[in-house]
């Protein structure tokens, strides 16, 4: 399986044109970082909540049929789950590069340097150079290795887990590199990422089945031991691209995981795209590309999770799903992206 990417724009002139067929990308525009706001200072920031139940997600969903008011012409909540995880563009002033062998491969808010320069023998800091010109962060030129570079920066992230500056380490290294084709400089913690702005990459796996001319969504509860989002809806299959693992065998690996689909079933995932979004939200900075699959699955499948990260599945109609994302926030955030992609792709606007 190859890693599908397709780059198209996301407005909210395009999403309240009814005229026009419409199969997008969620996707903010690096070239200018801006988004179309629109909607936040008309709409409360909406906070997401763990605190519910199988019971509440087939309540509200059910409850589309009995409210012409909440039809597919009705984009607003949707609008609301893309701007949610489009935050702080008006704050990019306040992050400057970093810099590894004249490539930028992040943005370190200049708050959170404070507690790299600690570190001023792994960590120096130039004014006015050459690749960006300004300021920016680099690592000591005398780490010339991708591998002295990783255990370097590791020793550090370390500390500053140990402390509570950067919460929740997986011990699961992301690799660090400009762009998503490019060879990695260095790999880094996958919780300190978001604080060095690095761009992240992911699989997420819309797995749907068919039935009497019907679609429906596996849809999984997050375990509530989850130090990320507990408790929160999540796709039959996500995950994090590690470093040294192509796209179509992490999905393979994550199905096993996940779902226990087995690879025979796996490999039948058609890429179908990418998500991308920019949150910042503090020190942090999320540059993620999520690469998008679609699974067809037969109707006697069922999901079981094997590696305890899930509690528990359930078969939604499409419409019914739509409705969840609109009304409520009980998706983790990036799943609403994904999800809104494949409600345009199959025609469900």
């Amino acid at each position: 399986m190859a890693c599908g990417f397709y780059s198209l724009r996301l407005t909210l002139t395009s999403l309240y044109s009814s005229s026009q067929a419409l199969a997008p990308t969620l996707h903010w525009r690096s070239s200018s970082l801006r988004i179309s706001r629109a909607l936040s200072s008309a709409t409360a920031p909406m906070s997401s909540s763990s605190s519910f139940t199988w019971d509440d997600v087939f309540e509200i969903g059910s409850k589309e049929s009995a409210s012409p008011q909440n039809s597919s012409s009705d984009l607003t909540g949707f609008l609301e789950k893309i701007d949610l995880c489009n935050r702080g563009s008006e704050k990019l002033a306040e992050f400057i590069p970093f810099v590894v062998e004249e490539q930028v491969v992040g943005y370190i808010h200049k708050g959170f340097t404070e507690y790299l320069r600690e570190f001023h023998d792994i960590f120096t800091f130039s004014k006015n150079g050459c690749v960006v010109g300004g300021d920016y962060v680099t690592l000591n030129p005398m780490f010339k290795k991708p591998e002295d570079r990783t255990r370097v920066v590791a020793d550090v992230i370390k500390i500053l887990g140990d402390k509570g500056i950067i919460p929740g380490i997986r011990n699961e290294l992301y690799p660090v590199k400009p762009s998503f084709h490019a060879p990695a400089l260095f790999s880094l913690e996958r919780a300190a990422a978001p604080y060095f702005g690095l761009k992240g990459y992911g699989v997420h796996m819309n797995g749907y089945v068919e039935r009497d001319g019907q679609k429906f969504l596996w849809i999984g509860k997050r375990s509530l031991t989850k130090s990320t989002y507990p408790g929160m809806l999540d796709h039959l299959v996500a995950g994090g691209l590690p470093h040294g693992i192509s796209c179509g065998d992490n999905l393979v690996k994550e199905c096993e995981e996940e779902a226990g689909i087995s690879k025979v079933i796996a490999d039948r995932a058609i890429p179908v795209g990418a998500v991308s979004y920019m949150d910042i939200n503090q020190y942090s900075f999320k540059r993620d590309v999520l690469f998008c699959y679609d699974l067809k699955l037969s109707e006697d499948f069922v999901p079981i999770n094997q590696d305890g990260e899930v509690e528990s599945f359930k078969l939604i109609p499409v419409a019914q799903v739509a409705n969840v994302i609109r009304e409520t926030n009980f998706f983790k955030a990036n799943c609403s992206l994904v999800i809104i992609d494949f409600l345009f792709r199959h025609g469900y606007f």
